[in-house]
């Protein structure tokens, strides 16, 4: 028996390898065999495939896919001000790989878990910056790592009025220490250049303010 599959794992889920078995959207590829590796919080699968290529060849592929949930990211921004509301909070996975404290300034993002994109970009902007915002701009969705992992992103922007708030936010009870950061719109776009804004979200949503939105030319 295993926990995910056979029985239960410890989010209550079962049945984790059948999970993209049925896909048939593209004749070049006839899905073989999933094979859940883990699913201690997140889930790993190994997907064993047929895939023709564009010789006629087939060939026999295996490839792990990280599932972790679509998520919704949000830039917020005072247009009078020319400022943007940033977060900074610890990120071990950038800490091991080379950043040099991993404390990262970026978009406020979360999960959707059970929401709709709108509806989990509220929540996670109200939890990490205490900020309820009114409405909301979607901008785009993205795949942000599509060689092995499966989260879409979902990108919103929107106006913030309010004073900044400089208490310490997020979900305590899974270990969240979030601090806002207020910064000039022309600051945060030259900290990309240098390297101090290295967040694959934010810097995409500041790229985006600056050629089509709030503060384009």
């Amino acid at each position: 028996m295993t926990a995910g599959v056979d029985t239960p794992d410890r989010r209550g889920r079962t049945g984790l390898d059948r999970h993209g078995r049925d896909l048939n959207g593209n004749a070049r590829v006839r899905i073989r065999d999933v094979e859940l590796l883990s699913s201690d919080w997140y889930v790993l699968r190994e997907t064993t495939f047929d895939y023709r290529h564009a010789d006629g060849r087939w060939s026999r592929e295996q490839r792990e896919t990280y599932d972790r949930g679509d998520g919704a990211t949000l830039l917020l921004y005072n247009e009078h001000r020319r400022t943007v509301l940033l977060t900074r909070q610890f990120r071990l996975p950038a800490y091991v790989n080379g950043h040099p404290d991993g404390m990262l300034l970026e978009t406020a993002a979360g999960l959707l878990d059970d929401d709709d994109p709108e509806t989990a970009v509220r929540r996670e902007a109200a939890e990490e910056t205490g900020h309820a915002i009114g409405a909301v701009r979607h901008v785009f969705d993205v795949y942000m790592s599509p060689g092995s992992v499966t989260e879409r992103l979902h990108f919103f922007a929107a106006p913030y009025e309010d004073a900044l708030d400089d208490r310490p936010h997020g979900n305590a009870a899974e270990g969240e220490d979030i601090t806002t950061v207020e910064l000039p719109f022309a600051e945060a776009l030259a900290m990309i250049r240098t390297g101090a804004i290295a967040d694959a979200k934010t810097v995409m949503l500041l790229q985006w303010a600056a050629l089509e939105g709030p503060f384009a030319a």
